[in-house]
């Protein structure tokens, strides 16, 4: 079951309910900020404190930021201008009784040509069954070439981030943007400190393990990977997020960032997905 709701502000969300799982997506910003398979717990954290209101961000779920990653294009609003923006519900499809899938689609529009002067089509299809499946397309329909940056932003729910482990990356090369030095990471990645860090050349799953439960992550499109989790200092002065919330989660970003940004010439897509697995 499909069902289009509206909070009392006017905020408008799509609640999913399958045979598989249960899943929240807003129409601001396409975000999708609950997955909670059948019998499991949440796959997603979400800020207790965070806005659900048009043209502000949600804090937490999977932001889209887009078309460019952090302050890579100083012209645009921090992340792009995506995650802010009305997208529109172009279909909805129960493929069977465990899987539904959606289309969202953002279109330029005279907001987004002060911002950015591209014409562009962007889809985020959700595909939600046992697992959760984002596919987000770009298409170019200037008359000239465009340079993009951009991530599916992850925040997971986790059960405390001293009991989370990151494998998949050892010997991958990574900028850390916190001494914006680069480096090589050796063996599984665990937090004792602030971490932002973009990872190169991953083409592998990536294996997020929690005290009680891991998750796969599978990415295409993308040789990119964004790690973070703010800490104590950074997370006390962020907006929408309360002092001990570092400890709640980790964001695994799946990306076109830093050296693996695309240039999609006119008339030509580019597609970003992204696979979260319960294994």
């Amino acid at each position: 079951m499909t069902e289009l709701k509206k909070l009392p502000n006017g905020f408008e969300y799509i609640e999913v309910n399958n045979d598989s799982c249960v899943a929240k997506i807003a129409l601001n910003g396409a975000h999708v900020f609950e997955y909670k398979k059948k019998l499991f717990q949440d796959l997603l954290w979400v800020s207790e404190i965070s806005d659900f209101s048009n043209d502000k961000a949600i804090r937490g779920g999977i932001p889209i930021c887009w078309p460019s990653f952090g302050s890579s294009n100083p012209a645009l609003p921090q992340h792009g201008f995506a995650r802010t923006s009305m997208f529109e519900l172009v279909f909805v499809t129960e493929i069977d009784a465990k899987t539904t899938q959606l289309l969202l689609r953002l279109v330029h529009n005279e907001k987004s040509l002060k911002l950015w002067n591209y014409k562009f089509e962007l889809d985020l299809i959700v595909t939600l069954s046992d697992r959760l499946v984002l596919t987000l397309k770009t298409t170019n329909l200037d008359t000239k070439e465009l340079k993009l940056t951009q991530a599916l932003h992850t925040y997971f729910n986790v059960s405390h981030i001293s009991d989370v482990s990151i494998e998949g990356l050892d010997k991958k090369p990574y900028f850390d943007a916190i001494t914006n030095k680069t480096r090589e990471q050796s063996g599984s990645i665990s937090f004792n400190q602030e971490f932002d860090v973009i990872f190169q050349n991953v083409e592998d799953a990536i294996i997020l393990k929690d005290k009680n439960r891991t998750i796969k992550i599978e990415n295409s499109g993308s040789s990119s990977l964004v790690v973070w989790n703010p800490w104590i200092d950074k997370c006390s002065k962020m907006s929408a997020m309360e002092p001990e919330a570092y400890k709640e989660f980790v964001c695994l970003e799946s990306a076109n960032a830093y050296d693996d940004f695309k240039i999609i010439q006119k008339n030509e897509s580019h597609t970003l997905q992204a696979t979260f697995t319960l294994i």
